[in-house]
């Protein structure tokens, strides 16, 4: 059964805990939001489903959610769908197939209800006007957006903002407050304090219970701070340079902590298993961390190959300090840097940082495939491809690639050489296992991999990941 539930007599669909109480005769049940609207169904008034944001139920096939995945992250909003069609390697005609009969929606629609629910939130939530958050949004146009709100919502965003809730409006001391769902329990602070131990200097600051960042929004900086602000609930809190193309930034946003991550089925899958349920039992919310920009992350797992994380730390520090953008102004915000650029990695000198040549070499060379687009990280292939394709750079060899597949969301990346992993699962008598059998080990936490990856390094505080 599905997270949304349909009434066919009165046309609204709810989300779960909703106070309605249907016929069960009446009632139908749809995997996602926009199904349901695709339907001729519109969001009850009360529960607000736009404002809810669960992964689809079930699993549909690895093709499908991968399409899925680059919808959600905005690939329609400045593509087409015989563009999607091509990165994930079939035609428009058969992924639409795809889509009604796994998802019961197609990805035009699915794109439109995405727009159109971010809007509605902020136009419950901000103070932006009609005009700024259509653009904010992703619509070409006010009109547009109005035709797409009358057939999704049955009324126009200047009527349904006289209409929103006082409460519901949000305020911040600087900066654009913004609320992220979240579905499933979040272990904030374990992951918060993951991000700690890793952030860039300049770049990446925790503090207060806070994340905060610099950020590229094209070609200007800007800063986000993300902040827990209930169990379902993440606060963002954006300082950026316009507010065109806002639900990017955003969908980006959520990344950083996996908001999207399939939580649910992940706990399901390990918390039977002897060495993960109590971690799993313990932690519930956690969930492998993510990652704002895949090439800051790919430098920073290149650095990190057999290198504490405190010495990883500081050699990438000293790359931001030479080679990334500095940014005036943000001293009492502790950041003062954005990260380099590839181009601006591919051909510096990076030995002066106190690298080894070859590290060094590897991270030129990484950033030169990625500024010249050979190396693509969107996660539009299958983990053994994207896999296959990072260890393509030389340098760059299984443990880089799965470290850097897990903080671009791949469920079941497992980096078996990690040595934080090996201790994790050692024998009785204290023998790491080999990374081949550590991957043998590992069958039976698929295709949740990561997930349990993260779980154990948790449990080895020390690991050097």
């Amino acid at each position: 059964m599905g997270p949304y539930q349909a009434v066919v007599t009165t046309g609204i669909y709810c989300r779960p805990g909703c106070g309605a109480r249907p016929l069960e005769a009446n009632v139908r049940s749809f995997p996602l939001a926009a199904a349901a609207e695709a339907a001729g169904f519109r969001a009850c008034l009360r529960c607000r489903p736009y404002r809810w944001e669960p992964p689809p139920s079930g699993r549909p096939p690895e093709l499908v959610r991968r399409a899925l995945r680059l919808v959600l992250d905005g690939a329609l909003d400045a593509g087409t769908e015989q563009q999607l069609g091509g990165l994930v390697g079939v035609s428009p005609r058969h992924l639409r197939r795809l889509f009604d009969s796994h998802l019961g929606v197609s990805p035009g629609q699915l794109a439109r209800s995405r727009r159109s629910h971010f809007a509605r939130r902020l136009l419950d939530d901000t103070d932006l006007s009609v005009t700024e958050i259509a653009f904010a949004s992703g619509f070409g146009s006010v009109r547009q957006m109005n035709r797409a709100f009358v057939e999704i919502f049955r009324s126009t965003p200047t009527r349904l903002r006289a209409r929103r809730r006082a409460a519901d409006r949000l305020v911040a001391d600087g900066g654009l407050p913004i609320r992220l769902p979240v579905a499933g329990p979040l272990a904030w602070n374990e992951m918060l304090g993951y991000l700690d131990r890793r952030a860039i200097s300049g770049v990446e600051r925790v503090a207060n219970g806070t994340y905060s960042r610099t950020v590229r929004i094209d070609g200007d900086p800007g800063v986000i701070e993300l902040s827990q602000a209930g169990a379902d609930t993440v606060l963002l809190v954006a300082h950026l340079p316009h507010w065109e193309g806002l639900i990017e930034v955003v969908s980006r946003a959520r990344r950083i902590f996996n908001l999207d991550g399939d939580i649910a089925d992940a706990r399901e899958q390990l918390a039977a298993d002897p060495r993960l349920g109590p971690l799993v039992a313990l932690r519930p919310g956690l969930r492998p961390p993510g990652a704002w920009d895949a090439f800051e992350v790919g430098v920073r797992a290149i650095v990190g190959q057999q290198v504490s994380v405190r010495g990883a730390t500081t050699l990438v520090g000293r790359i931001v300090e030479r080679y990334g953008s500095e940014i005036p102004g943000l001293g009492p915000m502790g950041l003062s840097h954005l990260f380099p650029e590839p181009q601006d990695l591919a051909g510096a000198d990076l030995e002066g940082v106190g690298m080894p040549r070859s590290r060094a070499a590897a991270i030129q060379r990484f950033a030169a495939a990625v500024a010249e687009h050979r190396l693509h990280l969107e996660r539009r292939c299958p983990l053994p491809e994207l896999v296959a394709e990072i260890m393509e750079v030389p340098g760059l060899g299984p443990w880089t690639a799965h470290y850097l597949a897990l903080r671009l969301g791949e469920p079941d990346a497992f980096p078996a050489a990690d040595l934080g992993l090996r201790r994790a699962l050692a024998t009785t008598g204290g023998r790491p296992p080999a990374p081949g059998e550590l991957n043998e080990m590992a069958a039976r936490w698929r295709p949740f991999r990561a997930y349990a990856a993260v779980h154990l390094w948790l449990d080895q505080p020390s690991a050097p990941n």
